[in-house]
């Protein structure tokens, strides 16, 4: 979600720029830009979809294609009907001029081999619609090559984008008005891996340093990020959102080594532990796939276990799809999908009830909201420190402001209260 808001923010911006109105996609448009994912054969299908959308909505358009399933497959998206340019996942900064250059009649295509990719592409937005919270990309590319994972192939080997970059475009954000900024990358416990003497921790304390800036929140992180020193560090840097998401993939260690992720369940754990150490119950959130390649019976009721073991404040549970070109593709023991489907509502329901659990230990207690907007019938919506989501009863306009509010209640996963 992060790479799309920064996507879509990015390239209404070169439109913009060179004079082009924006609308929205189902209108009838001269130009349809689909920003396409390929982590799974199902985005790759819901792509081609919206590719055909785009035609149907006017045949006379000029269709681009960009990003993974462009990187990964040109031919395959240059074969699909009405598509006029085919753009990788670089060269986004060029892609109005392009597009300027195709006609209904004329394909371009402008992919280049993602694994010799060593620069940093860097693009900035310079104008937002709005005021609370910024996307800011520090890294892109991975190296880690997980059996079920094309995305190294898609984007690359590590590029780390260099820290006085990232703090300018913060003091820009800081001057314009944002209280929050989310730090997003690939692989962004990867950053400075390509540079000399730079890491994530870093960048975190040059960019709290930026004034007016009031929350920082990181992306996604592996377990091997948060070692002792690291989080000990960051514990110290009050600006630092207490929501840290650690992606898991699985909580079976046998499951975990056919995927070539490089941790154990153990090390996994103690990383959350060392985070409760240091913080006042955070939100430690993740990503749990279920299903995947040779995974039995028993190997899904340890990944249910540890699930619970942790006590995860939110979880996003997706079902295991064979991805064309990765080594799990060739793996045997690939199950049906009526069994992935079983698995991903009981692991669902689980992780449902752990979201409540967490959000009902703070009922009764005062925190602080970064309230985003207004949602109607005097009620804001917001967000804590750790990401919990709040609606406030306010007769005052409170948008775009930090409030320290008095929670109510709790109910589906969401807080209640009313400004006094």
């Amino acid at each position: 979600d992060f790479f799309i808001t920064f996507f879509q923010d990015t390239v209404t911006e070169l439109f913009k720029n060179s004079g082009y109105s924006i609308c929205n996609f189902e209108e009838c448009c001269d130009i349809y830009i689909i920003n396409t994912c390929t982590v799974t054969g199902m985005s790759d299908k819901k792509s081609r979809q919206m590719i055909r959308r785009a035609k149907h909505n006017n045949p006379d358009a000029i269709v681009a294609v960009v990003g993974c399933y462009s990187q990964v497959s040109p031919d395959e998206v240059a074969k699909i009907d009405g598509v006029n340019l085919v753009l990788g996942t670089k060269e986004r900064k060029n892609i109005v001029e392009l597009v300027e250059k195709c006609t209904t009649q004329k394909q371009i295509t402008k992919v280049e081999d993602a694994l010799k990719n060593r620069e940093y592409e860097d693009i900035w937005v310079t104008t937002y619609d709005d005021r609370t919270r910024a996307y800011v990309k520090i890294e892109d590319g991975c190296t880690e090559f997980c059996s079920y994972c094309i995305i190294p192939y898609a984007r690359g080997p590590v590029r780390s984008r260099p820290i006085e970059d990232i703090v300018s475009e913060v003091q820009r954000l800081a001057q314009a008005g944002f209280k929050e900024v989310v730090l997003t990358g690939i692989h962004i416990g990867s950053y400075g891996r390509d540079l000399k003497d730079a890491s994530l921790l870093d960048v975190l304390t040059a960019v709290h340093s930026v004034d007016a800036i009031e929350r920082i929140r990181l992306g996604s992180v592996e377990p091997r990020t948060l070692t002792e020193h690291f989080i000990s560090a960051i514990s110290k840097l009050p600006k630092i959102c207490d929501h840290f998401h650690i992606s898991l993939q699985s909580g079976c260690d046998a499951t975990l080594e056919r995927m070539n992720r490089k941790y154990t369940t153990d090390e996994y754990y103690n990383s959350v532990q060392t985070l409760r150490k240091y913080y006042k119950n955070p939100a430690v959130t993740t990503d749990i796939m279920v299903g995947f390649a040779g995974e039995t019976d028993a190997e899904f009721e340890e990944s249910l276990a540890f699930m619970q073991k942790v006590a995860f404040a939110e979880a996003h549970v997706f079902a295991y799809s064979i991805r064309k070109g990765t080594k799990a593709e060739k793996m045997s023991g690939h199950l049906p999908s009526k069994v992935k489907e079983e698995r991903s509502k009981r692991m669902l329901d689980l992780c449902n009830k752990l979201h409540n659990d967490y959000v009902q230990q703070f009922a009764g207690t005062q925190m602080p909201v970064l309230v985003e907007r207004h949602i109607g019938d005097n009620v804001y919506e917001g967000h804590m420190t750790n990401y919990i989501k709040v609606h406030i009863k306010s007769d005052i306009d409170i948008a775009h402001k930090i409030v320290n509010v008095k929670v109510d209640s709790c109910k589906d996963g969401i807080s209640y209260c009313e400004m006094k």
